[in-house]
């Protein structure tokens, strides 16, 4: 065998040698992605079960208020109903009265002498002075309840990143602000909203970063109770970017608070009274919109927070 034959032997067993381990390899990377790719589908299995479990956690904090603004229109609208089921049997008879009378099978003077005798018994002006008013407050009071009931559930959906859509965010913004109303109801609350296109977003984590940030500008102004709770929230547009800015006078925060404000379970609270988990949620949902986050505060003199969302991601 000469040289040139050996060499070419040679190379070609190096290169069948490369070709298996480039084979290994390749399966082991295929491998190892596969893996990798798990562990991001359970992750994200995981920072939804975070974000549910958080969602409950607010909902925990204002279910009482909650309950309160439920009550108060179904009392309402409950009274009413009792009265206008009391009132029923004088209608039927009406009704009934009305019917035979127009089927000729009572004369006329029989007629005015059974409603006389209604009259008697329930003066018709009592009824056609307050039916309509029953009838209206009723109406309104389980409108109102069907509306908390709606933003309850808005809020309250599970959040997916499957479920975004182009959305108005100030619908967020207005269902936070009513979600949130008997916490809020001894605050100063401002609204500004410019005019805004729709974007591409999560409505349900678009809601939970407004009560978020709603909720810990109320617990900020806690602190502060020798001054009326302030509370700013404007949503504009800025560059390409639409801008939810929350400002609050409450008690601020130190640089130590500000720089680890979005770990995971840091609190400045006091143990039981919050998860530790409301500002990184806040943080991993403006990330998920492929946004930013600033926070400007200072000791005493109030907090402000703007949420920067792309308009195009």
């Amino acid at each position: 065998m000469d040289n040139f034959e050996l060499a070419f032997l040679n190379e070609r067993k190096q290169r069948l040698a490369a070709e298996q381990l480039l084979k290994d390899k390749s399966s082991v990377l295929v491998a190892v992605n596969d893996e990798l790719q798990k562990k991001v589908a359970d992750l994200e299995r995981q920072q939804t079960l975070f974000v549910q479990t958080e969602k409950m956690a607010t909902l925990g904090t204002f279910c009482a208020g909650v309950a309160h603004e439920i009550n108060n229109p179904l009392a309402y609208a409950t009274s009413n109903l009792e009265s206008l089921h009391h009132t029923s049997p004088l209608l039927i008879l009406l009704l009934k009265l009305n019917e035979r009378y127009l089927n000729n099978e009572i004369k006329e003077s029989h007629f005015k002498h059974e409603l006389d005798i209604l009259n008697l018994k329930h003066p018709f002006s009592w009824v056609y002075h307050n039916f309509p008013e029953q009838i209206n407050d009723s109406v309104e009071g389980l409108k109102r309840i069907k509306q908390i009931v709606h933003n309850l559930l808005n809020f309250a959906h599970p959040t997916s990143k499957q479920d975004k859509q182009l959305t108005d965010i100030i619908i967020a913004a207005n269902n936070a602000l009513k979600l949130l109303s008997t916490k809020l109801k001894l605050c100063e609350i401002t609204t500004r909203f410019g005019p805004l296109p729709l974007i591409m977003c999560n409505l349900s984590s678009i809601n939970q970063i407004f009560v978020n940030l709603l909720m810990n500008a109320w617990q900020a102004c806690e602190f502060g109770l020798e001054r009326k709770c302030i509370i700013e929230m404007n949503i504009f547009e800025i560059g390409k970017n639409i801008c939810i800015e929350i400002k609050d006078n409450g008690c601020g925060m130190s640089e130590h608070t500000i720089k680890h404000m979005f770990d995971p379970f840091y609190t400045t609270k006091e143990v039981g009274q919050g998860t530790g988990m409301g500002m990184t949620l806040v943080y991993a949902m403006v990330r998920d919109h492929s946004g930013k986050i600033e926070v400007n505060s200072s000791l005493g003199t109030g907090t402000t927070i703007r949420c920067l969302l792309p308009l195009k991601v």
